[in-house]
Order: C-alpha cells, then structure tokens, then sequence
C-alpha cells in the first residue's frame, strides 16, 4: 500500500485515491494544508495498485524529442480580458467542444476552493480562466475521465499543473488517442489552507462574503503587473504583488507544497500534448503582438498537439517560433523553487496566530513595499514597467518578499 514517510515524495496527484479498488485511500489535509493519500488498513487488500500508478515512485527520465514553438493570442477580446495570458488554453478548449469533446481544468467553487470539474459547453469555459495560484483539488476526475476516453469518439482534455496530468497518465495505464493533456510551467503550488487563512484576513478588513477572486487580474494595470483582486459586498480590493500578502507569500515561496522544492515534473520534455506559460516580453519574438493584453507561450510535444494547432485560426492568432528560442531562459521550466527559510516558522504559527497578525508579522506593508509600489504604478502610467522589469530582472533577478 501507498506510505508517504517523506512528504517531498507526494505531489497530491490523487492517482493512488482514483486507483483503489475498494475506495479506501483517502486524501486528507495535514497542518500545513496540503493532501496525503491516507488509507484504511482494515479494507486495503494489499493489491499495490496505488503504488504502480504513483508518478513520483514510477517516473521515468525525460529524454528529448521534436517539438514546436507558438505564441498564441485568442481572437476574442473578452476571453483576452479574462485570461491570465493570451488565452491559449480557452482557445483550445473551444475546438475540442466545437468538435464534440468535454474539457476538464480548475476551477474556483463558491468557497473559492480550488478544484477540477469537467464542462462540455463553451460558455463554461470562463471558469478555467485566469491562474489559480493554489493546489487544486482532483477529486474523482480521473475516473471521470477515464469513463469519458472509453466512449469511441469521445475527444476529452484534461489542463493541469504536470504532476497532475502524469498522475492521469499513470493512472489511465494505457494511452488513447481521444485524449488530449495540456500543462502549465508551474513554480509551485501553495497550500489551500493558507489561503483560507488569508481570505480570513481580508474578509475582516473588507467584509464576506469575498466573491470574484483573482489571482491575477488585467483590468487596473495590465497583463505585466501582478495584481490580486476581489469583490465584496461593500468593496472591490486589488493590489499587486508588491503589497498583497497572498501574491508575497507565494513568490516567497513561504507557503508551498514540500514535494515543489524537489519537483520531478519540471521538464523542457513531458508526456503532454501541450504545455503553456506566459510570455511577458512578446516583443522579442512578435511586435505585433506587444499589445499589453497578453500573449500564451507554446509547446507542443506530439503529433496530436500540432494537429489541433493548424486549426486554432478560427479561435486565435497564432506565430511560430523555434521552440529553442521560446524556451531561452525559462527557469521554471527545469528548476525548482529554493525553499524560504522561514517557512518552518510561518506553518507553525498557522493554527495558533490568527489571521491579520500571522499575515502583518511575516508580510508586512513598509517603506520598501509602499516604495516599491509607488514606482511600479508610476513605471506603469509612464510606459516604462515593461523596461522596468527587464532592468530588475537583469540586475537582481528574483527578489524574496
């Protein structure tokens, strides 16, 4: 049976829950949040099947093959709007129901809880948009999917982070043809208890219910300029990643899944169709495109992927690009996150320090932050963030906050 004794070894796929025959692996939060797969001995019948299907205990070295560069911006200016990028994964998504398929992603229920639901209409494609910037919960989607890829015909996309779509992969146990895997390049996966933590915090300063949460928000600054936002019924919140103690928390990499420190998924080759990212410098690949409203990096690693790409026209603009020269310098691709070294501490205080002194004491709003602030929004109306951030990242590269 399935034993995590190192946390760093369990991605929280949900492939050993989906798996077990007799639906007695349960995946259960421990103090810091994140789900274990913990199973009921007195039912397990020793068949090993949580183990064959795990991707971290079964992973295979990635070795390298063809793939293809494209940089994507959807057609539609409301999708645009609502994306985290250039709204790639709507665009795909749109061909695979427009040719009789369903599409499964994450999404955020009316707890703003992070889980994968499936759709099988466009007009429900809306709930895949924008980043989640916390683990998802799979629940029972692979088996969903599963049932769905043994119907003949049936096209079916599953989104996710890449251990979740190697979790699918391991557990399906074959491939189908019907299948369609997209992935992201993910920096890590922070914890959904913190988050409610943080939604704790905010609510007692802006009321509840909170409503319209996004992690990453275009309407007040733009694609390039990190900025949480939320409604309540009295207020409307957004702030960027310099103040906000939510994006601070998770760029600092304080509130991260264990297993993100030493993740075996970060790979320039995957076993999905597609993987996509962002592009905040489009200007180096397209001009045109450097419109401040978004542009989807993407590579596509099987024939599958590169079929469905010669007919995303209808959906988006689309240029090819070397998938060499679109991968140039993409870190998280291939490497993980150093761990914070307050981390320890912040998860300790967790359940014993409420809300808004566990938040002000580890993140809070200074001189610097307020300085830093007051710049970027200043860069930003001046037409000068985009140079800005090259500057920065030039000179000091990433900035624990």
């Amino acid at each position: 049976m399935i034993k995590i004794t190192n946390k760093k070894d369990c991605c929280g796929c949900y492939a050993c829950s989906n798996i077990c025959p007799k639906s007695c692996i349960e995946m259960e939060e421990d103090h810091e949040g994140f789900r274990y797969p913990v199973v009921n001995k007195d039912v397990c019948i020793d068949c090993h099947l949580c183990e064959k299907v795990c991707p971290i205990l079964n992973k295979e070295s990635a070795l390298p093959f063809e793939q293809y560069g494209y940089l994507i911006q959807n057609k539609d200016g409301n999708i645009l709007s609502e994306s985290t990028s250039g709204g790639a994964f709507s665009a795909i998504g749109s061909w695979v129901i427009d040719n009789g398929g369903v599409v499964f992603g994450a999404t955020l229920n009316e707890n703003n809880e992070a889980e994968h639901i499936c759709v099988s209409e466009k007009s429900d494609l809306w709930k895949f948009r924008n980043s989640k910037y916390v683990q998802s919960k799979i629940g029972e989607t692979y088996k969903q999917a599963a049932k769905l890829l043994k119907k003949k015909g049936q096209l079916v996309c599953f989104s996710g982070t890449p251990c979740q779509i190697e979790g699918l992969l391991s557990f399906l146990r074959k491939p189908y043809e019907n299948l369609i895997t997209v992935d992201v390049v993910c920096r890590a996966v922070p914890s959904p208890k913190v988050l409610r933590k943080y939604l704790d915090f905010k609510s007692s300063e802006y009321g509840n219910p909170i409503s319209q949460l996004k992690f990453r928000d275009k309407q007040f600054f733009g694609y390039k300029y990190s900025n949480m936002s939320f409604k309540t019924p009295n207020s409307t919140y957004h702030n960027g990643i310099d103040t906000d103690e939510w994006l601070r928390s998770f760029f600092s990499g304080i509130n991260v899944r264990p297993s993100c420190f030493v993740c075996k998924f970060r790979s320039r080759y995957r076993k999905s169709d597609f993987t996509i990212w962002d592009c905040f410098e489009p200007s180096r690949f397209k001009s045109s495109l450097d419109n401040g409203k978004g542009v989807t990096r993407v590579l596509t690693h099987t024939p599958l992927a590169e079929k469905i790409i010669q007919q995303l026209e209808k959906y988006a603009f689309i240029e090819s690009r070397p998938a060499d020269i679109l991968v140039e310098g993409v870190v998280q691709m291939v490497s993980s996150p150093e761990p914070n070294p307050k981390r320890e501490a912040f998860f300790s205080e967790l359940d014993i320090t409420d809300s808004t002194t566990l938040f002000h004491k580890y993140f809070p709003v200074t001189l610097r932050t307020r300085t830093e602030k007051f710049i970027r929004r200043l860069m930003f109306k001046l037409g000068l963030y985009k140079l800005l951030r090259k500057i920065v990242k030039t000179v000091v590269g990433e900035v624990k906050r």
